[in-house]
């Protein structure tokens, strides 16, 4: 009897992967309705920024993300977006990703493209930032929206995790992933030219990195793209930008 109950037991106290258990649930129609709406969604994001023949990807990412994986998972935590348990852990994780990002960028990327092509284009407007304050808090406001929430809901909330269920839903299929929205977050930043396209593909990486190693916790991606953007207005802002 006490061999039962301590089996039974250590069962229990098993930790389970969520991503995996997620994976043995995924029914044939349920990734096939995923690669679907990956295409539907890459076809937003080639359209609008490559051809401009639709209206901006991002807001209608969100919309139809959020509608989407609240049906599939029940309720809004099913975006990555629940309270997270340990906020100084999530606010860390995302500093580092920030940090990762911002280093890697200035220390490899840039002098890497500078060999190949012109310096990337930037958003259109930074130019009126420096030493205006009051610029630079419109452009605070719109990164932590359009750029911090938006981007993050859209891409890696939504598409990656689209991406993920089309392959299955396994770890292999997450990082997979990854690597497919990250092209498409490069392809989201097409006026930037090759080196910015290079270089937002990069960042893509390491944000669906870190969307996926702390667990599927968005409010990681959330804060950590919103550093990334807070450092690069106050760069701007300063006049420190090369």
């Amino acid at each position: 009897m006490n061999r039962s109950i301590n089996a039974t037991d250590t069962v229990a106290d098993k930790e389970v992967d969520p991503i995996e258990l997620h994976a043995n649930r995924l029914t044939p129609p349920q990734r096939w309705l995923s690669l679907a709406e990956l295409a539907a969604g890459s076809a937003l994001v080639i359209g609008h920024n490559v051809y401009h023949v639709i209206p901006n990807e991002v807001p209608i990412l969100v919309i139809v993300g959020l509608l989407s994986l609240r049906l599939r998972g029940g309720s809004w935590a099913a975006t990555g977006l629940s309270w997270p348990t340990c906020w100084r852990k999530t606010v860390l994780f995302a500093l580092a990703a920030a940090a990762l990002r911002i280093l890697l960028g200035a220390l490899v990327i840039d002098p890497f493209t500078a060999h190949f092509w012109p310096a990337a284009v930037a958003p259109r407007g930074s130019d009126q930032i420096q030493g205006h304050a009051v610029m630079a808090v419109e452009w605070l406001l719109l990164v932590w929206t359009f750029a911090a929430f938006g981007e993050e809901i859209g891409y890696r909330g939504y598409l990656l995790t689209r991406a993920a269920d089309a392959g299955g839903g396994s770890k292999a299929a997450y990082w997979t992933g990854i690597l497919v929205v990250a092209v498409l977050f490069g392809y989201g930043h097409y006026y930037k030219g090759p080196s910015g396209m290079l270089d937002s593909g990069i960042a893509g990486l390491i944000l669906g990195a870190a969307y996926v190693l702390s667990g599927r916790n968005l409010w990681v991606c959330i804060l950590a793209h919103g550093f990334i953007d807070t450092f690069a207005v106050v760069v701007a802002f300063l006049g420190w930008q090369s």
